[in-house]
């Protein structure tokens, strides 16, 4: 008889615990709801314009990170890199570029700050050498030669050369020798060399790769690395 009396009372004592659980859940489920929506509720209603006004804020906070970490606009604020890019263009820096690994490559068109170094601001150029490239202005015809390999630069604006001003430098390690495409009207490398720092940017100094361009809407176009640098050897070759 105790036994069974025993039995009796776990059983009815499972049971209730069992019957018990799922409105428990239940309720704890709702209240964590309907305290989400006072929450919201309460948010919307402090602020001017309600719920028009939260999704702008969320909105500006979204655009805010994206263009934090991921995506900057920049605009060109002259023409020093023209035909490709003319004064006013908006363009979108991608930041993300030469993250996890990768690194400027010749061709790329990178805003960096030039803080130190070219001046106290961000600037647009193109890439013409990296670390350890051996860069020299000019072959016979005219071209500018990096490790030996002479590069046809379509990108140039009309009429002008690769540069009036002859050089031969070598690019120190985790720097870059940076040109504007319209030579006879961007100041760039070539017009530090006799400074600080020899007129190369460390790479650190790179904010992103131009990928695209967004403003106006008739010069919209994404952009590609030229594809003049493909026979260039690295650095340290025959010809380098």
């Amino acid at each position: 008889m105790d036994t069974e009396a025993q039995h009796t009372e776990r059983d009815r004592s499972s049971s209730s615990s069992d019957s018990g659980d799922v409105p428990h859940v239940a309720e704890e489920s709702g209240e964590r709801e309907e305290r989400s929506r006072s929450v919201l509720a309460s948010l919307t209603d402090w602020l001017p314009g309600g719920r028009l006004t939260l999704s702008f804020l969320l909105c500006m906070g979204l655009l805010l990170a994206v263009s934090t970490f991921a995506v900057q606009p920049f605009e060109i604020p002259s023409g020093s890199m023209e035909p490709a890019f003319r004064s006013g263009d908006r363009v979108l820096v991608n930041k993300l570029a030469y993250r996890f690994g990768s690194e400027p490559q010749r061709g790329d068109a990178v805003v960096f700050d030039g803080s130190g170094y070219f001046g106290d601001a961000d600037y647009i150029k193109r890439v013409v050498g990296t670390g350890g490239d051996r860069v020299v202005c000019c072959d016979k015809r005219g071209r500018v030669k990096v490790n030996g390999e002479p590069v046809d630069e379509p990108y140039l604006y009309p009429g002008d050369v690769p540069s009036q001003v002859p050089f031969d430098v070598v690019v120190p390690e985790d720097s870059l020798f940076l040109l504007g495409d319209h030579r006879s009207d961007s100041r760039d490398s070539r017009d530090h060399l006799g400074e600080p720092g020899g007129g190369m940017i460390p790479v650190d100094e790179v904010i992103g790769r131009a990928d695209w361009i967004a403003w106006p809407v008739g010069h919209w176009t994404s952009l590609e690395r030229p594809d003049g640098y493909a026979r260039v050897p690295d650095p340290g070759g025959p010809h380098g």
